[in-house]
């Protein structure tokens, strides 16, 4: 079984959903406390230095990051969620690509680049460190990248297809109007989760896993802080911060553990990779992995 082809075609199937538009076109601007802390870290170390925005979706990122920089570029490898943002965002620079190839964009250029809502996760191991890597090399020496991923050891791993179920109250009308909502996804919900439960795998410091996200339509990536600080080193950042969440807290970094639901990691490009590729004659000390 290939899993990375099974990974995208599963999680393509769910951004091209309606319900992928509805969730992704709602009027909403940080995805939460987390997001919004990360911000404020990175906007006076990154003011006005070009941008760039991976997975944008229909757009809730653009303005985020042009509040920060209007030298920006928009990436999603979605053409019906980037034509809904292209519609919002007329005249921006918003391109359909792989975060995995991303050799379209130049080496040692952005300030900063952000991939948001746990899109690396929704690729296999090998995808995510390509993207890493890609995000490494695009960054200039002293830059930035930003992205959130899902937490092992937080809420949304425990979730199961039960919780589908109507919430019970004593009042019958409210209770039969929940239980009419609630049938059409627990079909569906089930439907999806018995599809898609063969792919779920224990990797040690990771796991693959179907998520409730969607009506357990997708397939994603549960890592945990030691394993992601590991990463990030593979590939040669720099990890500088780490945020929760659910109250946006700084953790720190001697922890390994956390409930929070997901992580917003901060990491740069050290300087050193300038000096490197200036005496070796390379763009950049990536590494092999």
């Amino acid at each position: 079984m290939n899993t990375q082809s099974d990974l995208d075609r599963i999680n393509r199937v769910a951004w091209n959903s309606r319900d992928a538009a509805r969730v992704f076109a709602a009027g909403k601007t940080f995805s939460d406390a987390g997001e919004e802390t990360a911000f404020q870290w990175l906007a006076p170390r990154c003011a006005a230095t070009p941008l760039l925005d991976i997975g944008i979706g229909t757009g809730r990122t653009i303005a985020l990051m042009l509040a920060i920089s209007n030298d920006y570029t928009g990436v999603d490898y979605t053409p019906k969620l980037l034509d809904m943002a292209r519609s919002r965002y007329p005249g921006r620079d918003l391109r359909h690509m792989d975060a995995r190839d991303m050799s379209e964009l130049p080496s040692n250029h952005y300030g900063l680049a952000a991939f948001s809502w746990n899109g690396i996760d929704c690729v296999d191991y090998d995808g995510r460190v390509k993207i890493l890597e890609e995000m490494y090399r695009v960054v200039r020496p002293g830059g930035y990248v930003l992205f959130s991923s899902h937490n092992r050891g937080g809420p949304g791993y425990r979730e199961n297809i039960w919780q589908l179920l109507p919430q019970f109250t004593f009042n019958p009308l409210r209770l039969g109007w929940r239980s009419l909502r609630a049938m059409r996804r627990f079909q569906l919900g089930t439907l999806n989760y018995v599809r898609n439960v063969k792919l779920n795998r224990d990797y040690g410091g990771y796991s693959v896993k179907t998520a409730a996200a969607h009506n357990f339509g997708i397939v994603i990536v549960y890592t945990t802080l030691p394993e992601q600080r590991r990463q990030l080193a593979q590939v040669g950042l720099q990890c500088d911060a780490v945020f929760g969440s659910c109250d946006g807290r700084r953790i720190a970094d001697d922890v390994e553990d956390s409930d929070a639901w997901w992580f917003h990691f901060i990491a740069h490009k050290p300087l050193a990779a300038y000096r490197f590729g200036q005496e070796s004659g390379h763009a950049s000390p990536r590494t092999s992995t």
